[in-house]
């Protein structure tokens, strides 16, 4: 394998975080629209006694809308030429031409309530220099953590991608 895909100073960067905090609160509202524009009628996002009746304080929100009700709105011309904006932050800089995503895994650790209030920090939790059947390549693995006004952590996402 080639040597020096990764300079060292964007491999000291591993467990830094990629960019400042973002925090919002996820209106119940918003979290509707969300589920409505993806057909997702779960009564548990729309009515209240339901949610409650289950166990729940109030209503719930879509758990893949607490990724997007933090990202801020970026006009068109943020765009990059493979569909995903350009990033806000540090840049992670490697020796290669470019980087495709690779897919991201959730894990949910609890309830995600309309009304509250979250945060999300991401940082970069790995870079591994590998050989495949087109030639070398860096994984790229970040993790987001997404917290609630109390502290408590409710998701974690992390996220890959395959830089060439």
């Amino acid at each position: 394998m080639t040597a020096g895909l990764i300079p060292d100073e964007t491999r000291a960067m591993i467990g830094q975080l990629l960019s400042e905090p973002v925090t919002g609160v996820v209106t119940a509202a918003a979290a509707q629209r969300f589920a409505l524009a993806a057909d997702d009628r779960n009564p548990l996002y729309f009515d209240e006694a339901a949610a409650q009746s289950a166990g729940y304080r109030t209503t719930l929100i879509p758990p893949v809308f607490l990724a997007w009700s933090l990202n801020p709105p970026r006009p068109l011309a943020d765009v990059r030429t493979d569909g995903l904006y350009r990033g806000e932050g540090k840049r992670v800089t490697l020796n290669v031409k470019r980087v495709m995503f690779g897919g991201e895994d959730w894990e949910f650790l609890a309830p995600l309530y309309a009304g509250d209030t979250y945060t999300s920090e991401t940082r970069l939790k790995s870079l591994e220099e590998k050989t495949g059947g087109s030639g070398d390549f860096v994984l790229q693995m970040t993790e987001t953590t997404y917290t609630n006004q109390d502290g408590i952590v409710v998701a974690r996402a992390t996220g890959r991608s395959i830089a060439r």
